[in-house]
């Protein structure tokens, strides 16, 4: 068998599967990153060695905001630029991406990545082709992050140069929006925890680009579209917008209770809700703060944990397990508690197999935080008493599921990692942008099932 032949095979086995192709796309990205990174133009300073530089670029394309330098005084404007154009793509998807590489090359992607995109981004009952598809996502993204960099330029501008300010704005604006969490300034907008324009609008961009663009084309085709009537929202949509806003809820309150008197205690009355509700907003996906995370009480970073392992919306620039899925899995339990064999909510059913996907999801994303919390507490904590450590195993815990959520909150101990450490994060972030579901049908062989067992009942409880 000639080379030729081979890396044909390798490439038909490699693009016939939509995930193994998201896989390679983002491996590709990140590497790109990397080697960007490396070079000595991006840094400030001394060059990044290789691990610090695939943490760094694993982190902007996996739009997760753990970041080991400061951006804004470590990365010369080129290495700024390098993370920005990562976090974009990233963003949007690598999916995503490819195919409209594939289509500018005039090649055609196959009837399953048609499936994926379509059910992707069109929660399988529209009609549209994948090409409009594409073109809706990109003009929908690029008009919100120009208006959110638009929104920050005009209330930034007076206090810090209308020349200086534009390109933090974009920069913020795209990080917002893909729900990256990058920041420019050292000390993220904690200096900005009492401006209600600057906090308003980064929470529009994170809630936007956290609902999915499933439910962004569903609002505005059911609301804002001339030409068809008013039509109810689909259960999609719905069941996303109403656990997003109940979890904004939920956690702003849990925030003011706990940091009342800690976190919060500088701030004015009016300041205190703004900082709660921005937190609780950025917390599920974006990574930004205007609270000092070092110092928050055990029981408001164990809260996060919850909202960062929650995380954004399908179809989303955000990770963790999906709204939908906890929702869904919350409709089941209320559903069988209330005497009925099937979940419903809306006044529908949801599927058997909508079911044992969020089921999936959440073992899965557990079985791979508690492994990534085992190999962190061997590579930093291993042989070492309980008692010389305590509180390290709450920093780690945090780091971890910030990290498969893509969030980017940090108590601070990102920097402090050993090399291993920091590869294990970094394969964290890896296996949460793509979803845990994703790499294990990349890495799994189709299997037809000719036969089937006989059932039969175990005990249960």
């Amino acid at each position: 068998m000639n080379n030729n032949s081979l890396i044909s095979r390798l490439s038909i086995h490699l693009l016939r599967s939509p995930a193994r192709m998201s896989i390679l796309g983002f491996a590709l990205l990140i590497a790109v990153g990397t080697a960007l990174l490396m070079l000595p133009a991006s840094a400030a300073g001394p060059p990044m060695g290789f691990v610090d530089a695939l943490f760094m670029s694993t982190s902007a394309s996996c739009v997760t905001g753990l970041s080991l330098v400061d951006i804004g005084r470590q990365l010369t404007l080129f290495g700024q630029i390098v993370i920005l154009m990562l976090i974009q793509v990233g963003g949007l998807g690598i999916l995503t991406i490819s195919t409209l590489l594939l289509m500018m090359m005039k090649g055609r992607p196959t009837l399953s990545g048609q499936a994926i995109i379509k059910d992707t981004f069109t929660y399988g009952e529209g009609k549209q082709t994948v090409v409009s598809v594409l073109r809706a996502i990109f003009i929908t993204a690029f008009a919100i992050e120009a208006a959110g960099a638009l929104c920050l330029y005009l209330r930034t501008a007076p206090t810090a140069g209308w020349g200086q300010a534009a390109y933090p704005a974009v920069f913020h604006a795209v990080s917002a929006f893909c729900n990256a969490g990058f920041s420019l300034y050292p000390d993220s907008f904690v200096s900005y925890r009492e401006d209600w324009i600057v906090n308003g609008v980064l929470c529009l961009l994170i809630v936007i680009g956290g609902i999915g663009f499933v439910v962004i084309a569903d609002v505005k085709n059911r609301f804002l579209s001339k030409s068809a009537p008013m039509k109810r929202l689909s259960l999609h949509s719905r069941l996303a917008l109403s656990a997003s806003a109940l979890l904004i809820l939920l956690g702003t309150l849990a925030i003011l209770y706990m940091e009342w008197n800690n976190t919060l205690a500088p701030l004015s009355v009016p300041g205190r809700l703004l900082a709660a509700l921005f937190q609780s907003v950025s917390a599920r996906t974006a990574g930004f703060n205007t609270l000092d995370m070092g110092i928050m009480a055990n029981e408001t970073l164990f809260m996060l944990c919850i909202l960062m392992f929650i995380g954004a919306c399908p179809g989303s620039c955000g990770g963790g397990v999906k709204t939908t899925t906890v929702a869904g899995l919350a409709v089941l339990g209320v559903s069988r508690l209330r005497g009925f064999s099937r979940p419903q909510v809306f006044r529908r059913t949801l599927t058997e197999a909508s079911m044992s996907k969020a089921t999936s999801v959440v073992m899965i994303s557990a079985a791979a935080i508690t492994l990534a919390i085992m190999v962190l507490m061997i590579s930093e904590l291993g042989g070492i008493s309980h008692t010389r450590t305590r509180g390290r195993f709450l920093e780690l815990f945090f780091e971890t599921i910030s990290a498969f959520g893509t969030v980017g909150l940090s108590t601070g101990i990102t920097d402090t990692l050993t090399s291993f450490g920091r590869l294990t994060i970094t394969a964290l972030m890896f296996i949460g942008r793509l979803g845990p579901m994703v790499v294990g049908l990349a890495v799994s062989r189709e299997r037809i099932n000719r036969f089937q067992f006989a059932e039969e009942n175990i005990m249960i409880g």
